[in-house]
């Protein structure tokens, strides 16, 4: 995830007041896994298919 996706989520999830680990139960994944998603330290084909789900979710 690019970094200006990364601030995205991070302000969105601030705006919304909802936890990191709470959008990872929603999506289907680790908060971990999120975590390295948000960092751009996965960015794989099985990671561009949650990075969608993510940006659906929080409507970004």
């Amino acid at each position: 995830m690019s970094e200006d996706l990364g601030a995205k989520v991070r302000s969105e999830l601030f705006k919304r007041k909802m936890k990191q680990k709470e959008l990872a139960k929603m999506v289907g994944i680790s908060n971990a896994y999120l975590s390295d998603i948000i960092n751009g330290r996965k960015d794989g084909p099985k990671a561009q298919v949650h990075i969608e789900h993510i940006k659906k979710i929080l409507s970004i």
